[in-house]
């Protein structure tokens, strides 16, 4: 005998160490509802709410006589029970979970999860929109109720409609109910919250240009799930959800590895300001979103030295190529843009000799350093740069 008790305490202890992992019974949230029914008459008792995560629930149903009480709650004896599975793998539990003492008075009852249904069944006596239903007399019934059932497909909602089989005296009826709540679960994030997700990502700029979208759209759901509860989600203000959503869009490009066509968007739209002649514009979205947000790369300081150079911020230009350089020494078209700023700032011998060290290299976009300052000069005449000096370069390349 004492072996068994053993294997069975091991068992409870076993299944408690995996179970506590996946969720909890919510005694908080459980229901306890005593009501006195008289012979031949319909009730109805709402449950408290379910919480989300619910993914299964015990009841259990005791009909009393008036002098009697039960010996034990539900919760209680829940205690003993680490996870819906010992309930639904053996009969020990549900043993358990029946009442200790029961009078001789019976019910049948059923099961809703719509107002509109439960008050028919309180009106007319009709179930046949319950999603359980015990038309047996009973004196007693505890029962899992798991997610496979309708009774859970309208969270927080349920209700218990009894109707006493008793032909002359009253009953008195207590229900107990606790749910069991996933940790996972309880997140909300099911099929229909997720299908939000992914259709706000579909929506998002970037989508278009990337070659992994699934990839994407998975990462971004898995990211979001894990930063926010659904609850939490849909509690953000409008600013704080587009914060989010983007440090999360960033966060999941990282992840599939395309981050750069992100970035490369933001460079178009700052390019675009640019070649409008909206230069501050387009300065101030390539530092906001670039450098501000630590997202820089050395082909940003290239673009912001370009737009001070342009812009005539000829200070400014120098020290952003000369960061550039401290990032990419090897990339030559900082030495071609210092340059170009030391020319326009009457440093002429120390254009002169940078352009006499790398005259006869080619630079990382193919050309060679002779064709890309002739381009560049014709740029700068289009934008009204000072032309004085180009001559005098020239004729150093020529």
């Amino acid at each position: 005998m004492n072996k068994i008790v053993y294997l069975v305490s091991a068992v409870l202890f076993s299944s408690s160490i995996f179970a506590q992992k996946e969720g909890f019974w919510d005694k908080e949230r459980a229901t306890t509802k005593e009501i006195t029914l008289s012979a031949g008459k319909r009730a109805l008792i709402k449950t408290e709410d379910l919480p989300v995560g619910t993914t299964e629930f015990v009841y259990r149903i005791t009909i009393l006589d008036e002098s009697q009480k039960l010996t034990s709650s539900l919760v209680s004896v829940l205690k003993a029970i680490p996870d819906p599975t010992g309930i639904s793998q053996g009969t020990a539990g549900a043993i358990h979970l029946t009442s200790a003492i029961s009078g001789d008075d019976k019910c049948t009852f059923a099961l809703f999860q719509e107002a509109n249904a439960a008050n028919l069944f309180l009106k007319e006596g009709k179930t046949d929109r319950a999603c359980w239903e015990q038309k047996e007399k009973v004196n007693k019934d505890a029962k899992l109720i798991s997610s496979s059932s309708l009774c859970l497909t309208n969270l927080p909602n349920l209700w218990f409609g009894f109707e006493s089989q008793n032909w002359v005296m009253n009953q008195k009826i207590v229900l107990e109910v606790v749910p069991w709540v996933d940790y996972k679960a309880s997140r909300g994030w099911d099929k229909t919250t997720k299908n939000e997700i992914l259709n706000l990502a579909k929506k998002l700029p970037v989508v278009s240009k990337l070659t992994k979208k699934d990839a994407f759209y998975a990462t971004f759901i898995e990211n979001i799930s894990k930063k926010y509860t659904y609850r939490e989600y849909a509690q953000l203000l409008a600013v704080e959800r587009s914060s989010a959503i983007e440090k999360l869009t960033e966060e999941s490009l990282k992840g599939t590895g395309e981050v750069k066509v992100y970035y490369d968007i933001i460079r178009d739209q700052s390019n675009s300001a640019f070649q409008k002649g909206n230069y501050e514009e387009a300065i101030s979205i390539i530092y906001t979103e670039m450098f501000a947000k630590n997202r820089a790369t050395y082909l940003d300081y290239r673009i912001l030295g370009d737009y001070y150079l342009y812009s005539k911020q000829f200070t400014k230009a120098e020290e952003t190529y000369n960061k550039g350089i401290k990032l990419n020494p090897s990339e030559i078209n900082f030495q071609l843009n210092l340059a170009h700023v030391y020319l326009f700032t009457d440093k002429i011998s120390d254009a002169k000799d940078i352009h006499k060290k790398y005259a006869h290299e080619s630079l990382s976009n193919g050309k060679t350093w002779i064709a890309q300052t002739k381009s560049d000069f014709k740029e700068f005449e289009k934008h009204r740069l000072p032309t004085d000096n180009f001559k005098r370069i020239l004729r150093i390349l020529e």
